[in-house]
């Protein structure tokens, strides 16, 4: 999953209530700070930081004391960023019929991890998620949290069960030859 600065950019100015506003008066006409600050009840400083926030995401243009909507880049913007459709998810060949189905359930369509499972389930989806794990490596917890963030925001306990998954069977090993 890629950042795009760019795109997150704009999505923070959008997120606040008076860029909003202040997209919607010039979405109307063109206007001042002065007369943007007077309308929304705003002191010109703050006027001023927000209208800088919005002509950095290239929402707005001044042109001389005048602040406009720049309806170019936000078509663009809506064209190219915002419209992409969100690629879906093919669950990987290797499994069996039903645990493709069970991966149906438990996965969203760009696969991340919906929701952990109950055991015996569970298994399936972190047959499934040991998969994005080179095998000779060595992580760190750090390492295994950013991996495992990409599914779910839940990486303790995904962390955790694929821990006891990998070793419970070293465990049983060890055990049948020492016993």
């Amino acid at each position: 999953m890629e950042t795009n600065p760019e795109m997150l950019d704009f999505v923070k100015a959008m997120s606040n209530p008076n860029r909003l506003r202040i997209i919607g008066l010039l979405s109307q006409t063109s206007l001042s700070r002065t007369e943007i600050a007077s309308r929304l009840d705003l002191s010109p400083k703050e006027a001023l930081n927000h209208l800088a926030y919005l002509e950095h995401v290239g929402a707005i243009l001044q042109s001389g004391e005048s602040y406009t909507l720049n309806d170019d880049k936000l078509a663009t913007m809506a064209r190219d960023k915002l419209a992409q459709e969100v690629p879906s998810f093919k669950i990987p060949s290797d499994f069996d019929d039903k645990s493709r189905k069970l991966l149906k359930a438990f996965l969203t369509r760009d696969g991340g991890i919906r929701l952990i499972p109950p055991q015996p389930n569970l298994q399936v989806v972190l047959k499934y998620l040991v998969q994005f794990f080179e095998f000779d490596a060595n992580y760190t917890e750090k390492e295994v949290n950013t991996i495992i963030r990409r599914f779910n925001e839940d990486t303790a306990s995904l962390r955790r069960e694929l821990v006891e998954a990998v070793c419970s069977p070293v465990k049983a090993t060890v055990q049948d030859i020492g016993g």
